[in-house]
């Protein structure tokens, strides 16, 4: 099968047939749960870029990984997926967000859940309680999918290492930006810290390691995949950081300004408050963290950020790191069809409106 002709497609194929077979006997035995497993199930399906399984896929391709163990690459940076919802699942519920993709979050939607069927006790308890389960399912998944790879036990031995590692850091990125928030650090040094940790350590970096690990690369292509991976993530973020604040809700997915209500210290507004005059970086302060911002609240931000520079300051950036990136993939000279399909999605996650 050609599966780098509709990779995306192929990834959504398998992680169906994984989800399918993974919730059956859980279900089977316990079929209360089926409204947790269901949650998950539609989570994963719902939509998304699959950009971490790209990323492995085209590291995989560009080092040496060829057509003989695909299936099995494939159902392993599938499992990426599950670590993301697992990511994205327990993100929305630490910043009390309503909606994800257009739709509720799962800890609203089981706090829905609870409401609609008058249940004792808190609708945002049991949404709370619901939502971190379904997060830790995503990640056992995750684990139980990636091992169950029909790849020779020492490709996958040689790939443990990295999976590992992305474990431990998308956890270590989520406290760390939870730790900036309380702590009020709004230096531009921690909003990048949290960026390298919490997006591209997981996003981009550690999916090209884990395919460059699954073809067996050399140390030095791993590194300079590793360099085009850490800038390219990091840009990828600020690109986020500036659609949480200017996107369109309609394009994101997000409600307009939630980073902002959320208290999020990105690079963006670490800059603003850096370059802005007392009363200006009032205007910032108060929208930092505040629940009940207005479209006027939200306007007023957009406008002081804008007028000290912080947004082109911001896209300079991204431009520079995107640069630096695209050095480092030339330089692991990967093959083709890889070098050119890394390069494109480079420009469009870096250039991406949602």
């Amino acid at each position: 099968m050609d599966y780098d002709a509709d990779l995306p497609g192929n990834v959504e194929r398998v992680l169906t047939r994984f989800l399918r077979e993974a919730g059956a006997d859980i279900v089977g035995a316990e079929p209360v749960f089926a409204s947790g497993v269901d949650a998950l199930t539609e989570f994963v399906l719902r939509g998304g870029k699959r950009l971490r399984p790209t990323f492995a896929w085209w590291a995989w391709r560009g080092t040496g990984g060829g057509t003989a163990d695909a299936d099995g690459v494939l159902q392993a940076v599938a499992s990426l997926e599950l670590v993301q919802a697992c990511a994205l699942i327990h993100d929305d519920l630490i910043d009390s967000s309503d909606s994800r993709r257009g739709r509720p979050t799962v800890h609203v939607a089981f706090a829905d859940l609870h409401t609609s069927q008058q249940w004792a006790g808190t609708a945002a308890g049991f949404g709370l309680a619901a939502a971190v389960l379904v997060g830790d399912l995503a990640l056992a998944w995750a684990d139980d999918m990636f091992g169950a790879s029909p790849l020779p036990p020492a490709t996958l031995d040689a790939a443990r290492p990295v999976w590992r590692a992305m474990r431990t850091e998308v956890l270590a990125g989520q406290y760390l930006d939870v730790h900036t928030q309380v702590t009020g650090d709004a230096s531009p040094e921690a909003a990048l810290r949290v960026s390298r940790l919490k997006t591209a350590a997981y996003t981009v970096e550690r999916p090209l390691h884990l395919g460059a690990a699954l073809a067996g690369a050399g140390d030095a292509q791993v590194a300079a995949l590793r360099r085009f991976g850490r800038d390219l993530g990091i840009a990828f973020q600020l690109r986020d950081d500036l659609l949480g604040v200017f996107g369109d809700p309609s394009v994101t997915g997000k409600p307009a300004g939630d980073d902002l209500r959320e208290g999020k210290r990105t690079l963006l507004i670490a800059l603003g408050l850096r370059r802005a005059d007392p009363p200006r970086a009032d205007v910032i302060t108060h929208a930092l963290g505040n629940p009940l911002l207005s479209e006027k609240d939200i306007d007023d931000v957009r406008a002081v950020l804008r007028e000290v520079g912080a947004v082109p300051a911001v896209e300079e950036r991204i431009e520079h790191l995107t640069g630096a990136a695209l050095h480092a993939l030339d330089e692991a000279g990967l093959t083709e069809p890889a070098a050119a399909a890394l390069a494109d999605l480079a420009a469009r996650a870096t250039q991406r409106t949602f």
